[in-house]
């Protein structure tokens, strides 16, 4: 009986320790994201930001950086072929940026020239290390770095492939998966244009 209680009350310290562990590494990781402005970025060599309520314009952000080898180019040409299809007005009330993942080669001005070549309304931006993984995890962008042996490039950075429509605040209004259809990114813009109007 001793034995068992003495278990127990082993288990309840280790637990209790444990949750007091990963509540203090998440408190300690808020605020350490809280002290990085991931909203400002650098387009060219403007300084944006992509949180401002003053721009009541919907944000269709993509992620990834200017060296990948296919799936970046097919998913901007892909919001390029949506933005093409869509009327001045609703263009008007529509965002649409490249954020970099690797902002080590991707400055403001790279960025901005290779969204560039997709559609003129693009807006290819980069930012610190930090303020760009702050902003990956913010909307739940898996990458990684993957070292290439005997490559020029040296190496890839692996992501996920969405479009993420945001308010004005950042607040997450909805995100199209990887697509080869134009439409499903046009239909959202126009959806969520139009809401953001009747609010």
């Amino acid at each position: 009986m001793k034995l068992k209680i003495l278990v127990l009350a082993t288990a309840l310290i280790a637990g209790l320790g444990a949750r007091y562990f990963i509540e203090q590494n998440a408190t300690d990781e808020h605020v350490a994201s809280s002290n990085v402005n991931m909203g400002l970025l650098q387009s060219g060599q403007d300084t944006i930001n992509l949180f401002d309520n003053a721009d009541e314009r919907v944000r269709v952000v993509y992620f990834g950086y200017t060296h990948c080898p296919d799936v970046c180019p097919t998913s901007l040409a892909i919001l390029s072929a949506a933005l093409k299809s869509l009327p001045d007005d609703t263009l008007d009330k529509v965002r649409p940026v490249f954020v970099t993942l690797d902002p080590k080669r991707d400055d403001g001005d790279a960025a901005q020239e290779y969204a560039g070549y997709f559609h003129p309304r693009i807006e290819g931006s980069s930012g610190t290390e930090d303020a760009i993984d702050a902003l990956a995890k913010k909307y739940g962008v898996l990458y990684q770095i993957t070292e290439l042996e005997d490559s020029a490039m040296e190496y890839a950075v692996d992501h996920s492939s969405y479009f993420y429509f945001l308010a004005p605040n950042g607040n997450l209004l909805e995100k199209v998966p990887h697509t080869l259809n134009p439409n499903m990114v046009s239909d959202a813009i126009s959806r969520l244009t139009t809401n953001m109007q009747t609010q």
